[in-house]
């Protein structure tokens, strides 16, 4: 699973593989109450990296599966 979030007044997303197996309605609780309470957003990401976003930044969180981006001509 990957969640991109945007970034208040930046053009670029910020994207963060999780870990195979993760649990969707658990990290989408974790960012409502970062997002409620005003606290810093926390990510694990698949290499063990931890990533931080301000609450007060946050534009928007899109949640995806891995699946979703195929390249090239025979792609359907």
């Amino acid at each position: 699973m990957e969640i991109r979030i945007g970034i208040v007044q930046s053009m670029r997303e910020l994207e963060v593989e999780l870990p195979e197996g993760t649990d969707q309605d658990q990290i989408k609780g974790e960012v409502d109450a970062a997002l409620s309470s005003g606290a810093v957003l926390w990510l694990t990401d698949r290499k063990g990296r931890r990533v931080g976003v301000p609450s007060e930044r946050v534009a928007y969180v899109e949640f995806t599966t891995g699946n979703e981006r195929v390249v090239g001509f025979g792609a359907s």
